[in-house]
C-alpha cells in the first residue's frame, strides 16, 4: 500500500484531518507526518486532535512516499513559511504523485507555486488567493487534476476520500 506525507502543523482543523487519515489507514496506507520541526507535537484548532511529527520537512524526501496529505485549518498558512516545507509541496506536485489537499491546503501550494494552469478549489476565502496564483478556482465538492485533489471544506470530506483512494 501507499507511504503518505501529511504536510502538518499547528491549528489544523481537526476533521479535515481525523477522518482522511482514518479512511487512508483503513484502507492499509501508512501516514508518515512532516513538520517544520521533527517530534513536535502539534494540535488541531478545536483541540480535539493532535499529532507528533515523524520527520521535519527538512530531512523529508519525495522518493520515500508515495503521496502527499495535506489538511486544512491554519495550519498550510502556518507551515507555509517554511522553505523546506514549501520545497517538498513543490517536488510532490511536480513528481506527479497524487498531493490531496483540503480546504485550505491550497494556501502551501500556491506559496510553492504549484498551482498555476491547474484547475483546484479550496476554502471560499482562498478563492482570490488561487486565482491569483494563475489557478481555475472550480466551486465543487470535490476537484481532480491529474495528480492533485482538492475539496472545499469539511462538508465534501466524503468526496475527497473517495477520489483520494482512488488515486492512492
Amino acid at each position: 500500500m501507499s507511504r503518505i506525507a501529511v504536510l502538518i502543523g499547528d491549528m489544523f482543523e481537526d476533521v479535515e484531518y481525523v477522518k482522511p487519515a482514518e479512511a487512508f489507514r483503513k484502507a492499509g496506507h501508512e501516514l508518515v507526518h512532516i513538520g517544520v520541526e521533527e517530534g513536535k507535537t502539534v494540535k488541531g484548532k478545536k483541540q480535539k486532535a493532535q499529532v507528533k511529527t515523524d520527520i521535519s520537512a527538512g530531512k523529508a524526501s519525495v522518493e520515500d512516499f508515495d503521496a502527499a496529505f495535506i489538511p486544512g485549518g491554519y495550519s498550510p498558512d502556518q507551515i507555509r513559511v517554511d522553505p523546506a516545507m514549501v520545497k517538498l509541496a513543490a517536488d510532490f506536485v511536480d513528481s506527479g504523485k497524487p498531493v490531496l489537499a483540503i480546504c485550505h491546503a491550497p494556501q502551501l501550494l500556491i506559496t510553492a507555486k504549484a498551482v498555476k494552469g491547474r484547475r483546484i478549489t479550496g476554502w471560499k476565502s482562498i478563492t482570490q488567493d488561487i486565482v491569483n496564483a494563475g489557478a481555475e478556482f472550480v466551486d465543487a465538492p470535490v476537484v481532480v487534476d491529474g495528480n492533485l485533489v482538492s475539496s472545499r471544506n469539511p462538508d465534501d470530506i466524503p468526496a475527497f476520500v473517495e477520489e483520494s483512494l482512488k488515486k492512492l
